[in-house]
């Protein structure tokens, strides 16, 4: 098989036999593509249990290292082309791994979350658990609007990449909208 043979974007979901041989991510795996390792958060997607919280907990880990030394628009920059990439990471290796929207690939948590931290900065440890609870309530039960876009984008190719990232992107603005009337009432 070529490079480009293994990253072919199927047309339709892959039939159910297809399905049943669906790649399990390994550290192995991470290190064939630099989507890999993007889209799987280096590393914190392979978590056994709960790896979209591992790949929060990284998010929140890179963001507290990264805070001091970002201005606002550095971080805009940051985050608009963490999310180009994301699109193109998440493809590629969901492609990989022959499921439209595997647990392992985080990406997609770690842009949203750091979405939450800079809009809610400044704000105490204590306020960023408070993000961190919240925004990963919404992601894991899937309110209302979280399981629209969830459901909204389902397929393979960038349209199943979009829709990998764009529910949690509606549970960081479900948080945020949390936040925002926090302080407006308090």
């Amino acid at each position: 098989m070529t490079h480009n043979e293994h990253f072919t974007e199927p047309s339709s979901p892959p039939p159910p036999e297809e399905h049943a041989s669906a790649r399990k991510p390994d550290w192995l795996f991470l290190r064939q593509h630099p989507a890999h390792m993007i889209a799987i958060g280096f590393g914190s997607g392979l978590s056994p249990k709960a790896p979209g919280t591992a790949g929060t907990l990284f998010a929140w880990a890179i963001f507290a290292l990264l805070y001091p030394w970002l201005n606002d628009l550095a971080w805009g920059i940051l985050l608009l082309l963490s999310l180009l990439v994301g699109v193109w990471a998440c493809q590629r290796t969901a492609t990989a791994l022959q499921v439209q929207d595997p647990g392992s690939i985080v990406w997609d948590e770690i842009i949203a979350f750091w979405l939450v931290l800079w809009l809610i900065m400044p704000t105490t440890f204590w306020g960023q658990c408070a993000a961190f609870v919240l925004f990963r309530l919404f992601d894991a039960l899937k309110p209302g609007p979280v399981r629209w876009a969830d459901k909204a984008f389902k397929g393979w190719g960038y349209k199943g990449a979009i829709g990998i990232i764009l529910d949690d992107l509606v549970a960081a603005f479900l948080t945020l909208l949390i936040f925002a009337i926090w302080r407006f009432f308090f």
